[in-house]
């Protein structure tokens, strides 16, 4: 199992950013995916999460109705669409495969940082 995220940068408060994540070494369309963000020096905090086939998505409080996640089975991409990005969101974000009531694999992740 492989996932690899990209997309990160530095961006201003109210840019957007979209990140990215490849999936490979699964059948990827068999899986919920979530992604997960840890900003510097704070635990992990679960941000997004959507069904295998795409029908149903999750969103955290905090980033509800700012940011969108999606997928394209068809290539085996996860996407999360991050729009007015606030200093708050700047962290490390981190996309994983979801296993019974947690996830199971993880990418290495991509740095969002939010700053004028």
């Amino acid at each position: 199992v492989q996932l690899v995220e990209s997309g990160g940068g530095l961006v201003q408060p109210g840019g957007s950013l979209r990140l990215s994540c490849a999936a490979s070494g699964f059948t990827f369309s068999s899986y919920s995916m979530s992604w997960v963000r840890q900003a510097p020096g704070k635990g992990l905090v679960w941000v997004s999460d959507i069904t295998n086939g795409g029908s149903k998505t999750y969103y955290a409080d905090s980033v509800k109705g700012r940011f969108t996640i999606s997928r394209d089975n068809a290539k085996n991409m996860l996407y999360l669409q991050m729009n007015s990005l606030k200093p708050e969101d700047t962290a490390l974000y981190y996309c994983a495969r979801d296993y019974s009531e947690g996830m199971d694999y993880w990418g290495q992740g991509t740095l969002v940082t939010v700053s004028s």
